[in-house]
C-alpha cells in the first residue's frame, strides 16, 4: 500500500514539470552529432571496403596487362628466332657465293647488314618490353602485398573482436540471464545492460549488482587499450514530468546522466585510458523493442557498452596506398 502511495507521488510530481527547449535542442545538437558519428563509421567501413575492391580490381588490370605483355614478347621471341634463322640462311649462302662473285658477295654482305640492324632493332623493343613486363611485374607484387597487408589487418582486427566478446561472455558470465547481453556484430562488440540490472526506476544511481557488473567489464577494458568505448544510455517513451533525485528534464537528459554514471565507475578503473570513453544519451529514440507492451518497455530501457577497434594503422595503409 505504500509503495502505491509513493508511486502516485511520483506520478503527480513528473506531472508538474515541463521540459526546458533549449535543453531539448542541445540534447537534440548532441543527437545529431552522434548521428553524424555513426554515419561517419558507416563510411569508413564502406570506404574501406570500397578500397579493399579497387585493389582487387587494379590486381586483375595489372595481371590482364602482365598476360599480354609477355604474348607480345612471346612473338618478339618468335619473330627474333625467325629473323636468326635467316640471317643464318644469308650467311651459308654468303659462304658459298664468296668463292665465286664478288657482286653476289657485296650484296649478301648488304644483306647480312640489314638483318642485322633488323635484329638488334627487334633485340632492343624485345629488351625494352623485358623492362616494361619487370616493371609490371614489380607494381603487381607491391600491390598484391599491400592487399594482403591490408586483409591481414583486418582479419586480425575482426578475429581481435570476436576474441574480446568471447572473453567478456566468461567475464560477464554471471551476469546472464539478469538482463545483460554480449553480441558481435558488424566488427564491433555490443555489450547491452537493461536498466533493471543497474538502476532504479528514475534513477541514474548505479546499484550494487550492476556496479559489479561494470567493473567486470571495466577489468576486460583495461586489459585491451585499443579499444574505444562508447557508453549509450537508452529509455522508454514515457514522458518525464515533475522531478526525480534532484532533477531531469527529458529522457535525453536522464538517458545522459545513466550514461555517464557508467562511464564513472569504468573510469575508477586506472589502466582504462579515459580518452576512449565516450557517454552518450540517445533516449526513447533507438528502442529495441515497441514501447506499447510493458515487456517492450523494459528491453528499451537499458544502457548499450559499444566496443569499436581503433582503425589508425588501417587508415594509414591507405593512404600509403
Amino acid at each position: 500500500m505504500i509503495k502505491k502511495i509513493a508511486l502516485a507521488l511520483v506520478v503527480v510530481s513528473l506531472t508538474m514539470s515541463c521540459v526546458s527547449k533549449k535543453i531539448y535542442q542541445d540534447l537534440e545538437s548532441k543527437y545529431a552529432d552522434l548521428k553524424k558519428e555513426r554515419n561517419a563509421l558507416a563510411d569508413e567501413k564502406a570506404t574501406l571496403a570500397t578500397e579493399k575492391n579497387k585493389l582487387e580490381l587494379d590486381k586483375n588490370a595489372l595481371q590482364a596487362e602482365l598476360d599480354k605483355v609477355k604474348a607480345e614478347r612471346d612473338k618478339l621471341a618468335t619473330d627474333y628466332a625467325a629473323t636468326k634463322k635467316n640471317l643464318d640462311n644469308l650467311k651459308a649462302s654468303y659462304d658459298a657465293l664468296e668463292k665465286n662473285s664478288s657482286d653476289a658477295l657485296e650484296n649478301n654482305m648488304k644483306k647480312n647488314r640489314e638483318l642485322l640492324a633488323e635484329l638488334e632493332a627487334k633485340q632492343k623493343i624485345l629488351n625494352a618490353e623485358q623492362d616494361r613486363l619487370n616493371k609490371l611485374k614489380a607494381d603487381l607484387e607491391a600491390s598484391s602485398t599491400r592487399l594482403a597487408e591490408l586483409e591481414k589487418m583486418m582479419a586480425d582486427k575482426e578475429a581481435a573482436m570476436k576474441k574480446l566478446k568471447e572473453t567478456l561472455s566468461k567475464a560477464l558470465n554471471a551476469f546472464e540471464g539478469k538482463g545483460l547481453t554480449v553480441e558481435h556484430r558488424n566488427g564491433k562488440v555490443y555489450v547491452s545492460m537493461e536498466n533493471k540490472l543497474l538502476f532504479e526506476s528514475g534513477s541514474w544511481t548505479v546499484g550494487t549488482e550492476g556496479k559489479k557488473a561494470v567493473k567486470a567489464l571495466g577489468e576486460v577494458l583495461g586489459q585491451n587499450p585499443e579499444i574505444s568505448v562508447l557508453i549509450e544510455g537508452h529509455t522508454d517513451n514515457d514522458k518525464i514530468t515533475g522531478s526525480i533525485g534532484g532533477g531531469i528534464d527529458s529522457n535525453w537528459d536522464l538517458s545522459t546522466k545513466r550514461a555517464t554514471a557508467i562511464v564513472n565507475i569504468l573510469a575508477e578503473n586506472k589502466a582504462i585510458d579515459k580518452k576512449n570513453l565516450t557517454a552518450a544519451g540517445r533516449g526513447e529514440y533507438a528502442p529495441l523493442a515497441s514501447n506499447e507492451t510493458a515487456e517492450g518497455k523494459a528491453k528499451n530501457r537499458r544502457i548499450e557498452i559499444i566496443l569499436t577497434p581503433k582503425l589508425d594503422e588501417i587508415s594509414k595503409l591507405m593512404n600509403e596506398l
